[in-house]
């Protein structure tokens, strides 16, 4: 017997991924699209998901669209207000997409999204309270206390990733400085081996031949390919990308008191590269560690396809509440 066909869209700052999801959270096809940018025409990004909606749904008719954006949702789910990495500025997102593509659309911030996947389905089943992160091009969190999801009063609870963490420090796109996410996400992993390819301590290793003089050719997934391999550049990125997450995490932690720690994004496929130095961090950093439980700190359970297994979810809920 043949199914309605739901679809989640994980709308980031680099690239767009579509897929359809079975009830159970299965992920059952998907298509990438490159996000256009933040200093483009909003159409442009709004093509690049009518591309990847249209892929993924190859003919077939779409019982609902759920989206999960990299940026401040309105507590309504109707707009996003404003996007660090996209060009969204309060436009009515929702009312805008549904008229495009036909279909019901349910929209929410990317991290309340991958909680949603996690609490329903994955690895926060079950979990009073817990505290997502997701680590991508910036960082996004959601809160979950008392099993249910923190969104504050403006919808815009979890923006961890702009908790201000050096006073002064390294610029960010939401136009403040020394934000958590650009010492731990992927821009941060990528920034700090550009800022030493070329240096003396690791001249001739595995990310200096790539860059050949350019460090602009080093990527993201160039950085985590090398750290497998054990390239000395690539480790010290993880370490001090882990190192932050963690000093980050302690101060969320000694705010909630949460039972777990989930971690998400793109970053966190690295595995305990990543999550061995946040985890030594963390209990170097939170206050009280000698009288406390401190609370594990565990990789999300849909992996990168977290985003796009609650935007899913949501779009069945928006449906069921509607029939």
């Amino acid at each position: 017997m043949s199914q309605d066909l739901f679809i989640g869209v994980d709308i980031g700052g680099t690239k767009v991924l579509a897929a359809e999801v079975s009830p159970s959270g299965e992920v059952l096809g998907t298509a990438h699209r490159s996000t256009p940018g933040r200093r483009v025409e909003l159409e442009l990004v709004e093509d690049a998901l009518t591309e990847a909606v249209t892929e993924v749904a190859a003919g077939r008719p779409v019982a609902g669209v759920g989206l999960a954006a990299a940026g401040f949702v309105d507590a309504a789910g109707e707009r996003v207000m404003f996007a660090p990495h996209l060009p969204w500025r309060g436009e009515p997102t929702l009312t805008r997409l549904s008229s495009r593509w036909g279909t019901r659309v349910a929209l929410d911030n990317d991290a309340n999204c991958a909680a949603l996947a996690e609490i329903e389905l994955g690895a926060a089943r079950g979990v009073d309270s817990a505290l997502l992160i997701t680590l991508g091009t910036g960082i996004g969190g959601a809160m979950v206390l008392g099993g249910q999801m923190v969104r504050g009063r403006n919808g815009m609870a979890g923006e961890f990733g702009h908790m201000q963490v050096v006073p002064g420090g390294l610029p960010c796109e939401c136009g403040l400085t020394g934000c958590w996410e650009q010492y731990s996400s992927g821009n941060a992993l990528v920034a700090f081996v550009r800022a030493r390819v070329e240096t003396e301590e690791y001249a001739g290793c595995a990310l200096d031949e790539l860059a050949a003089g350019d460090p602009l050719k080093i990527t993201g997934p160039a950085v985590t390919a090398a750290a497998a391999d054990g390239d000395a550049l690539a480790l010290a990125a993880y370490e001090s990308v882990g190192s932050w997450l963690g000093v980050g995490l302690a101060g969320l932690v000694a705010a909630f008191d949460p039972e777990l720690l989930v971690v998400g994004g793109g970053v966190s496929t690295a595995g305990d590269l990543l999550l061995a130095p946040a985890r030594a961090s963390l209990e170097a950093s939170l206050v009280g560690r000698l009288h406390r439980e401190v609370p594990p700190i565990v990789a999300t359970g849909f992996g990168a396809e977290a985003g796009v297994v609650g935007a899913s979810l949501l779009a069945r809920r928006l449906t069921a509440a509607e029939s």
